[in-house]
Formats: structure tokens, C-alpha cells, sequence
């Protein structure tokens, strides 16, 4: 079973407890990285070493949030190794892991019903990258990005 890496800003804190509880339950192992209260935090904080532990772990998959996902989404996508998507819709889980491989869910959960966090995250979870050649290929490309940047 995969372990999920966790990690969100105040706007996110009651969501990502929720969500932690429901991840256990269906027996995930989920590392927690904070924050721990309900006071305003920064999300880089926080987003950054959960996103990081998924890059330096093939076993791991991300779920980091911020109240719209927008600015957790930014600083994951920084992190090398990461292709992390802020998804609102379940469908788009699917095709973000079948299509892109993606290693870490970015939620947002103002501007998303709990109902469909929850669906997110399971299409997330249960959907493997499809294998596809041109997928591969494209992934290949992202990582030479990543390359020229550095």
C-alpha cells in the first residue's frame, strides 16, 4: 500500500484532518507535515517538505492543500521530481495520473464540495499511469525541463 505525504496551510487544516482520518481508515499510511494548528501559517512551509518526502520515496504520493490549492500547486511544481496537478473535478484525477503520472494530488477545498475532495482523492488513488507511449515520452520532456533549469 502506498504512503500519502501530507501537508497544507491554515485554510486547508480542517480539511487535511478529515482527510488523514478517511486515508487511514481505508488503511494508507499518511506522514503528516504540518501545520498542527488552526493559526495562520505560511503553505511553503508546510507544502514543501511533504511534496519533497514524495520525491526522495517511489513508495509515496502527495496530497498537499491551501484554501484554493492555487499556491500549494505553485510550490509543489518547484520541487524537482514532482508533477503535481490542483484538481477540482473527480474525472480529472483520473486523467491527471493516467495521462501525466502525477505524484502529487493538489486540493483545494474552498472551492470544492467535501463530497468531491473525497471522490478526488479515491480516483487519485485507484488510477495507475496508463503506460502509453506518447504519455512516457512526454514525461521524458517534463524531466528534461526540469534538467535545463537547474
Amino acid at each position: 500500500m502506498k504512503k500519502i505525504s501530507m501537508g497544507s496551510d491554515h485554510a486547508a487544516f480542517e480539511f487535511k484532518g478529515k482527510a488523514i482520518k478517511y486515508l487511514e481508515a481505508k488503511g494508507y499510511e499518511v506522514e503528516d507535515f504540518g501545520p498542527f494548528t488552526e493559526g495562520a501559517v505560511d503553505y511553503p512551509d508546510f507544502v514543501y517538505p511533504a511534496v519533497k518526502n514524495v520525491v526522495d520515496h517511489d513508495d509515496t504520493i502527495g496530497i498537499v492543500m491551501c484554501g484554493s490549492g492555487i499556491g500549494a500547486n505553485i510550490v509543489a511544481n518547484k520541487v524537482v521530481g514532482a508533477r503535481a496537478a490542483l484538481v477540482y473535478d473527480p474525472e480529472i484525477a483520473k486523467t491527471t495520473r493516467e495521462h501525466n503520472d502525477s505524484n502529487v494530488l493538489v486540493l483545494g477545498p474552498r472551492f470544492t464540495s467535501e463530497e468531491n475532495l473525497y471522490a478526488i482523492i479515491d480516483n487519485f488513488l485507484n488510477t495507475e499511469f496508463s503506460n502509453d507511449e506518447r504519455h512516457i515520452k512526454r514525461i521524458e520532456k517534463i524531466k528534461g525541463v526540469e534538467a535545463n533549469e537547474r
